[in-house]
């Protein structure tokens, strides 16, 4: 353990040492994060990563602790947990307006608060767990839409503490994919994000995501789960790829691909990494076998496995 590195650390924000990371994840799984801190403000957590990268150190910036798995050895180095939820506007932008979102603030609860302000643009969003960084470096999306459709541009941090702007194309946002997921912004983290709006009826857009949200129950499990495991292939949706392999409901540990939707790992309670990576592993070996086809992980694996 770096006792310098922590006590620089702990002038920014507390710190907590071997924290659980299955307390963080929606999976409800992982084990210890060597250094854990929560940061909530900008400043704090350009602070911290710089700090970190400066030391030497590998680090982990997460969000809501969705779309992750996160192995059961846990995480070396930095784990920071960003809860920066600032909201700047929405301001007169041209033809539309323009929002300044903290990197920490969840897409989820963004796209609602737009939707009962009367901006549109968003409301598809009001479904996604994650927080609006982690929009940015998988291009988070849902019903047809991603987070490039609205994007303006973001401001970063690099390992010394500067402030970088990229714009969307520099970004290179594809399907549930970016620059960050290629490894070309490794000494980077998302400070904030703006996006593009427009006036809306209100009372429109709330009826919009109480039949998003109607719609979304019917089809997603509740409980412990990352949200959707693979991406969907050209040919088809993913949950049918794991249908047809015959493993809706199979279970590993206490892991399972769920009843509702095949598309979805549940933790029954007290399951592992190690469980639900080999349910991945076991989806991905049939589909290839059976039918020619990858399925490429939506969820994001950190950490060390056993």
């Amino acid at each position: 353990m770096n006792a310098e590195l922590v006590s620089e650390l702990r002038k920014v924000a507390p710190v907590k040492l071997d924290e659980p990371m299955s307390r963080h994840t929606t999976f409800g799984v992982g084990g210890p994060a060597d250094i854990f801190m929560a940061v909530k403000t900008e400043e704090q957590l350009r602070m911290s990563f710089a700090a970190a990268r400066r030391n030497g150190a590998e680090v982990f910036i997460f969000g809501s602790g969705s779309n992750i798995l996160v192995g059961d050895r846990g995480i070396r180095g930095v784990v920071i947990e960003n809860q920066n939820s600032e909201v700047i506007g929405p301001e007169r932008n041209g033809d539309g307006y323009k929002i300044r979102v903290g990197s920490g603030m969840s897409f989820a609860a963004l796209a609602r608060r737009l939707a009962s302000g009367g901006f549109a643009g968003v409301e598809w969003a009001c479904g996604i767990p994650g927080s609006m960084g982690g929009a940015v470096v998988t291009n988070a999306g849902a019903y047809g839409h991603s987070l490039r459709d609205v994007l303006v541009g973001t401001r970063l941090t690099d390992a010394e503490g500067q402030v970088v702007e990229m714009t969307p194309d520099e970004l290179d946002l594809g399907y549930r994919n970016s620059a960050f997921m290629h490894g070309k912004l490794k000494d980077q983290a998302v400070l904030t994000v703006d996006l593009r709006v427009h006036e809306g009826d209100a009372e429109l857009l709330k009826d919009r995501v109480r039949q998003l949200d109607q719609q979304r129950r019917g089809a997603q499990p509740p409980g412990r789960n990352c949200g959707p495991v693979f991406q969907n292939p050209v040919s088809r949706s993913a949950w049918q790829y794991v249908d047809d392999a015959g493993l809706r409901e199979h279970r590993i540990g206490n892991a399972q691909f769920s009843k509702q939707h095949s598309n979805f790992i549940q933790n029954l309670g007290g399951a592992t990494a190690t469980d639900v990576r080999a349910l991945i592993t076991l989806a991905q070996d049939r589909v290839r076998d059976q039918f020619g086809v990858e399925l490429v992980p939506e969820v994001m694996f950190v950490g060390e496995f056993a």
